[in-house]
């Protein structure tokens, strides 16, 4: 029997370093709308769920996305500093699911190719792995803020391309059990796998030079003027 999968887009209407940013138009629509319509594009999917304190995104999604399940977030969930942990633990006991997957309008690159491979990985290997997060390859020489390597042998001046790498947690998709959340306030397991994705589909927007480069990638891909 196919377990039921629910997917997660939280949305706050109040973006402190890119106002608007979430409903904001990019290629032509508003941002959200790219990660949406990705998610309704993925059949094992079954519902597709909306979590936002803003009118305005409420307001076009019963417009363009009907099928879309939408959730006022709560008064006590809306500040900026609120994890999101928090926001998912309410979400997630407002839906039902045996598994959700959790992304953000953020990642408009991200492609409901890799969203499908992502889900049926994690369902391959559940419960060996109890969580999936996707990664961005870094092959870079890395230092902490005391001056000292962390991947690297400084006196083993190697290729870039030949050190061994490292993963950076894109945060732009995350698979779990609402059990797990629970039990470890986080999205995160105790074996999670990590779910390697182009770099071109882990940008992600959190200032303003990032929506006009997304943007910039989004049509070069997409062959918009």
């Amino acid at each position: 029997m196919k377990p039921c999968l629910v997917a997660i887009v939280p949305m706050r209407h109040s973006s402190e370093r890119v106002p608007g940013k979430n409903y904001r138009l990019f290629a032509g629509k508003p941002l959200y709308h790219h990660v949406v319509h990705a998610l309704l594009e993925v059949p094992q999917i079954d519902q597709v769920v909306i979590d936002t304190d803003s009118p305005t995104i409420m307001a076009d999604a019963v417009q363009h996305f009907p099928q879309v399940r939408l959730l006022e977030r709560p008064e006590h969930l809306r500040a900026g500093e609120v994890p999101m942990n928090d926001v998912l633990l309410h979400t997630t006991s407002q839906v039902e699911a045996q598994f959700y997957l959790q992304t953000h309008s953020t990642n408009p690159l991200l492609s409901a190719q890799s969203i499908a491979r992502a889900v049926d990985l994690f369902l391959e290997h559940y419960p060996i792995y109890d969580s999936l997060f996707t990664v961005t390859r870094l092959q870079t020489r890395l230092w902490d803020p005391l001056g000292r390597a962390i991947n690297h042998n400084p006196n083993i001046l190697l290729r870039t391309q030949d050190l061994p790498p490292v993963y950076e947690e894109n945060s732009c998709l995350y698979l779990f059990t609402r059990q797990l959340l629970a039990r470890k306030h986080n999205r995160i397991g105790d074996r999670p796998y990590l779910l390697e994705i182009p770099r071109e589909e882990a940008q992600d927007i959190d200032e303003e030079i990032d929506f006009q480069i997304a943007e910039f990638l989004f049509k070069k891909k997409y062959g918009l003027n």
